[in-house]
């Protein structure tokens, strides 16, 4: 990993996610005590922050950090926890990152109804400051969010899906997302449409490079311990060095394989041999070399910004996104 550490990436712009954190609680107040509760329970499980931080420093980097910063990265928490909380209900899981999920705590009407405030909240903020152009971006990847889980939904229940599927649904699902994030950083420092378009780019393929590395983790965590983690053929999920291996299949041997995953085992031995299967098939070898294509790609064109601490940070932040090592 080097000396890639996120406390160091967010150097430049540490003083201003500061500020940040009390415009993102002031924003996440209600006047209902049983939505003030949820909504300071939500606040203590936040994760890394990499989307603020991401906002901050395209910002930074594209013409400097304005009052509109801080409300486009409190609309894209805003927005994204929505989606997050009515996910957990969809997917009827009851943990996130450690901690029990909204619908697991105060069952599923609520959990709705509090996805409902959430994504209300952010309009609000965005309508009352006339943030036009930071609500437009953010509300078409939330669109895109909804279209690639629907189109995972339709394509995954046969497990025969394609590469381009396969990247169709990670740009909208997780791209999206990260994408809105660089765009409205760009957007809120006041740069012309060109730059926004061309840092939207950044963050897709970012957030490509970035759900690459999550489908790498399982197999890279079981051969590193050797022991088969395969959380994700647990969840019989389709990732990409998966795809890439049994495409390189003989038909009877995809068959075998497919049966296994379909079929979210949890034995040792069938784990261990599509794990197997996807190391001498060059799986990962291929997946890790399309994540680097994307980032590398990524860091291409932010290589044409003008140089500042942002910048450098920035592209340490596409680097941390490729090395994490969870």
């Amino acid at each position: 990993m080097g000396n890639l550490s996120l406390d160091s990436i967010k150097k430049p712009v540490a003083q201003e996610m500061a500020v940040f954190e009390g415009h993102f609680r002031e924003a996440m107040r209600s006047k209902v005590p049983l939505l003030d509760v949820i909504m300071r329970y939500i606040l203590r499980r936040k994760g890394k922050q990499m989307r603020p931080l991401f906002v901050f420093l395209s910002a930074g980097m594209c013409g400097g950090i304005r009052e509109e910063t801080y409300r486009g990265a409190s609309l894209i928490e805003l927005l994204h926890t929505a989606t997050l909380v009515h996910d957990d209900v969809v997917d009827d899981s009851s943990m996130r990152r450690g901690f029990f999920s909204i619908n697991a705590l105060w069952k599923n009407k609520i959990a709705v109804l509090v996805g409902d405030y959430l994504l209300s909240r952010g309009l609000l903020l965005s309508v009352k400051h006339k943030d036009w152009q930071l609500l437009e971006i953010v509300s078409e990847a939330v669109r895109e969010m909804s279209e690639g889980e629907l189109l995972q939904i339709e394509k995954a229940r046969r497990l025969d899906i394609t590469e381009e599927i396969y990247f169709e649904v990670i740009r909208q699902k997780t791209a999206s997302l990260i994408a809105s994030c660089c765009g409205v950083g760009a957007a809120s420092s006041g740069s012309n449409e060109e730059i926004v378009k061309q840092m939207r780019e950044v963050g897709s393929l970012i957030g490509i490079a970035f759900q690459i590395k999550d489908d790498l983790f399982d197999y890279e965590t079981a051969n590193k311990t050797g022991k088969p983690a395969g959380i994700d053929i647990k969840e019989s999920k389709m990732t990409l060095p998966l795809i890439h291996a049994l495409s390189k299949a003989g038909f009877l041997e995809k068959r075998s394989i497919i049966s296994i995953v379909g079929s979210k085992t949890s034995d040792e031995k069938k784990i261990r041999k599509v794990l197997d299967f996807v190391n001498e098939k060059g799986g990962l070898e291929y997946a890790r070399n399309k994540m680097d294509e994307y980032a590398s790609k990524a860091l291409e064109i932010v290589g044409t910004f003008t140089e500042s601490p942002y910048k450098s940070s920035f592209c340490d932040l596409v680097r941390y996104t490729i090395e994490r090592d969870k």
